[in-house]
């Protein structure tokens, strides 16, 4: 089954559930009053397939260039991957840059409406070749990052840093693998907790794990760059409209 025909269900259960699951800030929600103005209703941002219009940050000859197209050797292909790959050339995997555009808009969709609503959100990567690009990105939109080994249990031991540590509501991962074809161990820290995440798979990579999985290039500085780019974008356009919601509908919301 295509990983993509159930995106919008995954996409509208996730969204709903993160309040109580991961008690993202839901004071964009209007309470129920008969006080409330009927001369400005506060539109709501899911009924809206692309709210924040994030559709328009890439087209596929951007992925072209940023050779995002590009998998690994035919040896290294993980079954579950087959669905997105187009053929091969010289041994070298091509992936199906529509099928990557498609998704990866999804994908982008999901972040900015996290970060509109307040959530925590986390880049992931374990290539140290990427590391400083990554961290910086995450600077750069005042979220947060973990470039370095993993250590077991980070998610999932509450003795490790302490019961009242907030996790996040949102882990991005530049690459899902610790090594060849390990699947990195947050990613199923992730899927424990119930943690929703985002993550480029290559064509070695199992992607049953991520809950929007992006196939692509995964470790080309050029993709790599790319990739911060536009989910920095997704999650400024998220936080820039969180402002101008509260900025414009303060009397509804404070009702």
């Amino acid at each position: 089954m295509h990983l993509s025909r159930n995106c919008q269900f995954i996409f509208s259960r996730n969204i709903k559930s993160l309040s109580s699951i991961h008690q993202v800030q839901n004071s964009l929600t209007p309470k129920k009053s008969e006080e409330i103005s009927t001369t400005l209703e506060m539109p709501e941002p899911l009924d809206h397939p692309d709210f924040f219009q994030v559709s328009n940050l890439f087209t596929v000859e951007d992925l072209f260039n940023a050779r995002v197209h590009f998998g690994h050797t035919m040896g290294t292909l993980n079954e579950h991957m087959k669905q997105f790959i187009l053929g091969s050339r010289l041994e070298t995997l091509i992936f199906d840059l529509d099928q990557t555009a498609e998704l990866l808009r999804e994908a982008l969709n999901f972040t900015a409406h996290i970060a509109f609503r307040g959530g925590i959100i986390i880049f992931i990567a374990r290539y140290k070749q990427n590391a400083y690009l990554i961290e910086k990105t995450a600077l750069e939109c005042e979220e947060y990052s973990h470039t370095r080994e993993w250590r077991l249990g980070t998610f999932t031991d509450p003795n490790r840093f302490g019961m009242m540590t907030r996790l996040p509501d949102l882990a991005i991962f530049l690459n899902t693998l610790d090594s060849v074809f390990e699947t990195h161990t947050a990613v199923i820290e992730c899927n424990k907790l119930l943690i929703p995440s985002v993550g480029i798979v290559d064509t070695n990579c199992f992607p049953n794990f991520i809950t929007y999985p992006v196939p692509g290039n995964d470790d080309t500085p050029q993709a790599i760059e790319l990739y911060c780019k536009l989910f920095k974008e997704a999650i400024l356009r998220g936080k820039a409209k969180r402002k101008e919601f509260i900025e414009k509908y303060q009397h509804i919301i404070e009702q």
